[in-house]
């Protein structure tokens, strides 16, 4: 079952080249696809026209069976997609950590009670279980990705988006965060420059490139063994 597809989608900021054109992209349940390219390629750019925060100037979006077009459309896509944003700083906006954890279920109609508990929850599955009353903007950069990412599966998603999200993790986190992704039961899509997370984490690694998801097999990113000496970097095979 295809829960996201994009037929056609063409998008340019005013003023600027184009960033998407005529791009498809069918996320199908229980998928679970990386996507890397140069910055500019229009990764985030495709996440944001997913949620709406973008409209394209042309195609055809359609999120759990039904097309989405306007701002009532998407209302109910936020509440089962969830987004993480490439900056942290732009997904936390309250006081303390526990606050911005539990709005997500709160927006969703849970009680206070049940929204801090599942907060609660939520951190500690990512080793957060002391930080529920630190002040948010005193934490370092690692530490505001992780809260930011409790804060988006606090709401129970069926599907996430997750935009760089190793971003600013130390090693030892980073294999923490990749340990809960496998043993997650989520279809999801990740943005990411690291090959080595994405093979570990996803099931299909794509590029994007001119304006287009390259979905060909020809061009699926792979990791192999290499007898050069520059094997360990990312680089291209005719």
């Amino acid at each position: 079952m295809a829960l996201i597809r994009l037929d056609d989608i063409s998008f340019a900021y005013p003023g600027r080249a184009t960033v998407l054109d005529r791009a498809d992209l069918t996320l199908r349940e229980g998928e679970r696809i990386g996507l890397m390219g140069p910055n500019g390629a229009g990764k985030t750019t495709l996440f944001h026209l997913i949620m709406g925060l973008l409209k394209p100037d042309s195609g055809r979006i359609e999120i759990f069976g039904r097309e989405v077009r306007e701002e009532k459309d998407f209302e109910s896509v936020r509440r089962q997609i969830g987004f993480l944003f490439q900056d942290a700083d732009d997904q936390l906006f309250h006081p303390t950590v526990l606050e911005d954890v539990a709005f997500g279920p709160l927006n969703l109609g849970k009680s206070r009670e049940e929204a801090q508990l599942i907060a609660m929850k939520t951190l500690e599955k990512l080793g957060l279980e002391r930080f529920e009353e630190r002040i948010t903007h005193r934490l370092s950069g690692g530490e505001k990705r992780l809260v930011a990412l409790a804060t988006v599966l606090a709401m129970e998603p069926k599907v996430l988006l997750l935009d760089e999200p190793t971003a600013g993790l130390d090693e030892r986190t980073k294999e923490r965060l990749t340990q809960l992704l496998k043993g997650f039961d989520l279809t999801y899509i990740i943005i990411s420059h690291e090959l080595d997370f994405l093979m570990e984490t996803t099931t299909a690694v794509y590029a994007m490139a001119d304006g287009r998801i390259q979905w060909d097999e020809e061009v699926k990113l792979h990791r192999h063994i290499h007898g050069h000496r520059h094997g360990a970097y990312p680089h291209a095979h005719e």
